[in-house]
């Protein structure tokens, strides 16, 4: 089958398409025929060596949707439209970037009967598994809260605004540049604040007393300021490192984290486990919704499979505001 592999770190132009054996399932496994997978920050980070020495060849890719090609636990059928993200993909298994993918069961999602295409389905999993793993696990959100998204311009970000939206939030969406607040409000935010870095008042002035709960995308470089915009006994969890590395100078208990406020870090990494599991995950009902017009789509830019080095380019490039996707 062909799939993209990494021999070494470098940039686009190390992504190479080659021929590689099909790898069979096991008992806890299944194999899908890939049909498209979006991209992310991770699989960058990877081919650029910033995820550890490449020592071996590597297949990227941390999420794909299509079709099961076998399962012998019979727990899915053969054809059935399916998702799957991280278990492994990538890391200590070969990643999505090929037209097919070996994973974990309990880490695949059924997509129910929906007509939304296979582009559309792509951007679904790791953005809104995350956020539904976020917000409504970790910080157990409500209908008629008030949600922070800061860094909502990346396409968790969107899958952020548009999630909450769904559930009946209310919304306030931060972006660097005032050339994306149209986007923002596209998706469904009810405000949206060009980011100088500090934003608490502003926010504390649209939602008196402060948001139930805010997502973190930037990561330490805003979490003081987006701490202090929350309410006491709201919440806060961290999704994203936009901004640098995930550390916090001198982290002062006290005047840094007042009010009671719950402050978490959400891993995609728990997806499939123990912990997290995914077989209440709403994504074969966000897909259907997507159909009907009641989601925004988050696609902004479809690749071809031949054209991954060129996709990864313009990931890098930070010209799209929405979920790039590869279609096979």
């Amino acid at each position: 089958m062909k799939a993209y592999v990494i021999e070494r770190a470098g940039g686009p132009e190390v992504l190479q398409l080659q021929d590689i054996p099909r790898r069979e399932a096991g008992p806890n496994e299944l194999r899908i025929r890939v049909r498209a997978f979006g991209l992310n920050r991770a699989e960058t980070y990877l081919r650029a060596g910033r995820m550890g020495e490449i020592t071996a060849p590597r297949v990227p890719g941390i999420e794909a949707v299509g079709e099961v090609i076998a399962d012998a636990s019979g727990q899915f059928r053969v054809g059935q439209r399916v998702a799957t993200a991280m278990g492994g993909l990538q890391f200590g298994r070969p990643g999505s970037y090929a037209e097919e993918v070996t994973v974990l069961r309990d880490n695949v999602v059924d997509l129910g009967d929906t007509s939304l295409s296979w582009a559309e389905l792509a951007a679904l999993p790791e953005a809104y598994l995350t956020v539904w793993g976020a917000l409504t696990r970790r910080l157990a959100i409500q209908k008629g809260q008030t949600l922070l998204v800061r860094g909502a311009t990346s396409s968790v970000g969107l899958a952020a605004i548009a999630y909450a939206k769904w559930l009946g939030l209310k919304v306030i969406a931060t972006s660097r540049s005032s050339d994306n607040l149209e986007r923002l409000h596209s998706i469904g935010a009810d405000a949206a604040l060009v980011d100088d870095g500090a934003i608490a008042d502003q926010v504390r002035d649209v939602a008196s007393g402060g948001v139930d709960a805010a997502l973190e995308v930037v990561g330490a470089a805003t979490l003081r300021d987006t701490i202090r915009a929350v309410r006491p006994f709201g919440g806060v969890a961290v999704i994203g490192l936009l901004g640098g590395p995930p550390v916090l100078e001198n982290f002062h208990l006290m005047q840094d984290l007042p009010g009671a406020i719950n402050l978490a870090f959400f891993p995609s990494g728990l997806f499939g486990t123990d912990a997290l599991p995914l077989g209440d995950a709403p994504l074969a009902a966000i897909a259907h919704d997507m159909a009907e017009g009641r989601i925004p789509s988050l696609v902004s830019r479809i690749f071809d499979f031949g054209d991954v080095p060129v996709a990864h380019g313009h990931m890098e490039s930070n010209r799209g505001l929405g979920k790039l996707v590869v279609q096979l």
